[in-house]
């Protein structure tokens, strides 16, 4: 079940594939999937439920300079560990590897960077990444449930708490003292607050990258409750509105199911609310689209003129539908106040994808890819890695052929 792709852009050509049950492969130049695996750490990873699991092994990054020192870091869920509170169903855990030869990494090379205690299952985000200041990015879900409410979630829930990391991205510098250090210009060094938060608000930022090009802006798909699907650009330092708001829309815990018409501009602090940038309603409403938004992102290869500095993101799975997500392409407006206008992208001329999105991944050159599967969680083997093209008839990117 392929979940994250990334590329270590040290000149290779290869592409690394994170397996949901705990595996990392790799793809080489040439397009061929080798045998062996890169890394495999499922000894490590908590017992996943076949069926469905938002646990497991969910992200991977290179570190900058991966070319010269072979270190990488990978984000999993591992079994709870020893002195947690009472109650909770496993923790996240950040750490650091080492490679043996190119294509190998030393499993016994692990170095546990952060752990963080999730009390239920689900929300977990995990989509770490280098940022294009040199430090490791986090997102953290509001530790799961629903409506950021119950055991392990605060009066107010996590996403609004700023002394827990939950429901967060997090900004760290890996090459600061052990096991991590505190960039000085993190925005709550100095205030009350956890110095490891970047930003806050969020419910379960589902794939989360940095724009390789124009600003470099960090965006973020923040998965809905019942109602709407989202995706943000994250502001340092921002409040993005969870649980106060889902998506631009007023949201109740007590009565999530009915998005109350007086929406929140502003924190319990005070502090004003990031509105969201692309917003569709979810299946559970009528004329939804779909489940889950899954994030992508910006386009900035050559391949497909026509998608240039388009935002590349998905759905899940359409509504009405069993296992057939939906690829979007979404234009930044010329007024910045305004949303994102987004269209369905159509793949081998048809609507229909065949199986579920899962994410998206982004090569050295910055040519996109879309990993799936036809399975709603990790079992069997028809997880599926596509590249992005231009259709045989289209090279101005109206339309894009996996390939």
């Amino acid at each position: 079940m392929p979940v994250a792709l990334a590329s270590p852009d040290d000149g290779t050509g290869r592409l690394f594939i994170v397996d949901l049950p705990g595996v990392i492969r790799i793809i080489d130049a040439d397009g061929c999937l080798q045998d062996e695996p890169f890394l495999d750490i499922a000894d490590r990873v908590v017992d996943l439920r076949t069926g469905y699991d938002e646990r497991g092994l969910l992200g991977l990054a290179f570190h900058p300079r991966f070319a010269e020192n072979g270190r990488f870091f990978v984000y999993y869920s591992a079994p709870l560990r020893d002195g947690a509170p009472a109650g909770r169903d496993h923790t996240s855990r950040v750490s650091e590897f080492t490679v043996s030869t190119p294509d190998r990494a030393d499993p016994g090379s692990e170095r546990v960077i952060l752990e963080v205690e999730e009390p239920q299952a689900n929300h977990n985000g995990g989509s770490i990444t280098f940022g294009p200041d040199g430090c490791l990015y986090i997102p953290l879900g509001d530790g799961g449930g629903a409506n950021d409410v119950g055991r392990g979630h605060p009066p107010g829930g996590n996403g609004q708490d700023t002394t827990t990391l939950l429901g967060k991205i997090l900004r760290i510098d890996v090459d600061g003292p052990e096991p991590y250090g505190i960039p000085g210009d993190n925005p709550f060094v100095g205030r009350e607050g956890r110095d490891e938060i970047y930003a806050y608000g969020l419910r379960n930022p589902w794939r989360m990258t940095f724009d390789a090009g124009g600003e470099h802006r960090l965006f973020a798909a923040d998965a809905g409750q019942y109602l709407w699907e989202s995706v943000k650009i994250i502001v340092a330092g921002g409040n993005h509105g969870w649980n106060l708001r889902e998506g631009n829309h007023a949201f109740d815990p007590e009565n999530p199911r009915e998005s109350p018409q007086d929406v929140p501009r502003t924190g319990r602090r005070g502090e004003p609310l990031v509105d969201v940038i692309i917003e569709y309603p979810n299946a559970k409403q009528p004329g939804g689209i779909g489940q889950v938004v899954i994030g992508g992102y910006v386009y900035r290869g050559r391949a497909i003129p026509g998608l240039a500095g388009r935002y590349i993101f998905g759905e899940w799975n359409r509504a009405g539908a069993e296992g057939d997500g939906i690829i979007f392409a979404a234009t930044p407006p010329q007024d910045p106040g305004r949303m994102w206008e987004f269209t369905e992208i159509e793949v081998a001329g048809s609507r229909t994808i065949g199986a579920y999105v899962l994410a998206f991944g982004e090569d050295a050159e910055h040519e996109l890819y879309v990993l799936t599967s036809k399975s709603r969680g990790p079992a069997g083997e028809t997880g599926r890695v596509y590249r992005i093209v231009p259709a045989p008839d289209d090279r101005h990117g109206k339309d894009a052929n996996p390939a």
